[in-house]
């Protein structure tokens, strides 16, 4: 292997593996043959999985630089941060199984972005409290959307996820079409890839609408 092995470089090809093979594949051993060195080597960086997997949840925020405050409406900059994070997010399949299997606190550019997003909503003259629950739905709607237009599943080709859609979308379409005359006109969107720009105006924006019109009635 060329060059100093950073924690960077490691988190890096964890996030790769992990996209393509899902989080079981990601371990040490398999890293340091991956990179070319001893186990002992990422010792040094990481000490276990756990913090193998805080490191490469910061890595992965790290990708999203959310500007610091500015004088833009906090609508716009919230707006702002919520689609960065949602790209981010889109952009590793296994994304989602590594935000559920950390601690956000011990992610420092998570705490970044999450400060940020507390500030905004005290700016809109949200409480203490309610801007805490604000900022916890923003983060689950985002991984939410995120994963909405392709359904990503780390660990499986491409080949066994439309199988699985298409197992599903079959499912949803020979329900009783008297019974549940809606779920079977809209199975191909409700189990399959729904466009993109559609998830993230939308989807944003239906996230947003609601924290706006809040604040518009205080």
């Amino acid at each position: 292997m060329m060059g100093k092995l950073t924690a960077g470089m490691i988190a890096e090809r964890a996030l790769e593996i992990g996209d393509a093979e899902g989080l079981d594949a990601v371990t040490i051993r398999r890293l340091a043959a991956d990179l070319g060195v001893t186990p002992m080597a990422l010792y040094w960086h990481y000490k276990n999985k756990e913090q193998l997997l805080i490191g490469m949840a910061d890595h992965l925020i790290g990708g999203f630089a959310p500007e610091p405050a500015d004088e833009r409406p906090w609508q716009e900059q919230l707006r702002d941060l919520t689609r960065g994070l949602v790209r981010t997010l889109r952009a590793h399949p296994c994304a989602k199984d590594v935000i559920e299997q950390i601690d956000a606190v011990e992610v420092p550019n998570f705490l970044a972005v999450w400060d940020l997003a507390l500030g905004l909503a005290r700016d809109a003259g949200f409480s203490v409290e309610e801007s805490c629950l604000i900022t916890k739905y923003l983060l689950q709607s985002a991984i939410a959307i995120a994963d909405a237009p392709v359904h990503h599943q780390a660990g499986r080709s491409d080949e066994e996820v439309a199988r699985i859609v298409r197992v599903k979308r079959l499912g949803l379409e020979t329900l009783p079409v008297e019974r549940y005359p809606h779920l079977v006109e809209m199975a191909g969107p409700l189990v399959g890839a729904m466009s993109p720009e559609v998830c993230d105006t939308f989807g944003v924006d239906l996230v947003l609408a609601g924290i706006e019109a809040l604040a518009a009635g205080r």
